[in-house]
C-alpha cells in the first residue's frame, strides 16, 4: 500500500468519524458580517417570505433553505456541490446563519429546545421516524399554515424539495416532534 493510499484511507476515516460524531451542543456564533439577504427586506402581507409574527432571521433561514431545491440526495452529503442527506442539509443551512449543529439526525434530535407542533416556526427542525429512539429523517420548517407544516428537506428519491408534510400520506404518520435551535 502506497503512502498516498494510506493518506486517502486516513482522510476518509477522519471524515466518516466526524460525520457520525456524538457532538451534542448547538452553539450560536454571531456573524461578523450581516446575514445573507434573501431579497425579502419588506415582503409585505403577501410576499414570498412573509410570516406574520416570525422574526426576520427565521424567515431568512427558511428562504435560504429553499434556494437548494433541486440539489441531489447523497448519503452523508453536507454540501450543495456534492448533494445532501437530510441532516447534512439542515446542518448546512443553519450553519449559514451561525448555528453549528451536528450533521447527524439522531444528535440533532437532542439539540435545542422541543417545540409543540402547533407552535413551530420557520427555521425549526421537524423529526420523523418510528419512535423517539429511532429517528429516520429531519426537515427544516418553512411555515405552519392552517393546512399543516410546510418543510424543505432532502429526500432519497427527489433530493431537496418543499412540501406540506402534514398532507403527505408518507410523511404524516412518521412525524414525531420538533425542536428549535434558533433563539430569535
Amino acid at each position: 500500500m502506497t503512502a498516498q493510499n494510506r493518506l486517502m484511507i486516513m482522510a476518509f476515516a477522519f471524515l466518516a468519524i466526524q460525520a457520525c460524531s456524538p457532538y451534542k451542543s448547538s452553539t450560536y456564533h454571531p456573524r461578523s458580517e450581516p446575514v445573507r439577504n434573501t431579497g425579502n427586506k419588506n415582503p409585505g402581507p403577501s410576499g414570498p417570505g412573509y410570516n406574520p409574527g416570525v422574526s426576520q432571521i427565521r424567515t431568512e433561514i427558511a428562504d435560504y433553505g429553499q434556494k437548494f431545491v433541486g440539489v441531489n440526495y447523497k448519503y452523508g452529503g453536507q454540501s450543495p456541490g456534492t448533494g445532501f442527506d437530510c441532516s447534512g442539509f439542515t446542518s448546512y443551512v443553519l450553519k449559514g446563519f451561525g448555528y453549528t449543529i451536528s450533521p447527524a439526525s439522531a444528535v440533532q434530535a437532542t439539540t435545542g429546545d422541543e417545540v409543540s407542533l402547533s407552535r413551530v416556526q420557520p427555521g425549526d427542525l421537524l423529526f420523523f421516524g418510528s419512535s423517539r429512539k429511532k429517528i429516520q429523517h429531519v426537515a427544516l420548517i418553512v411555515k405552519r399554515t392552517d393546512d399543516g407544516i410546510v418543510c424543505v428537506h432532502s429526500t432519497t428519491s427527489r433530493g431537496v424539495i418543499v412540501e406540506n408534510v402534514s398532507q403527505s400520506s408518507y410523511w404524516k404518520p412518521k412525524i414525531l416532534f420538533a425542536r428549535s435551535v434558533v433563539k430569535k
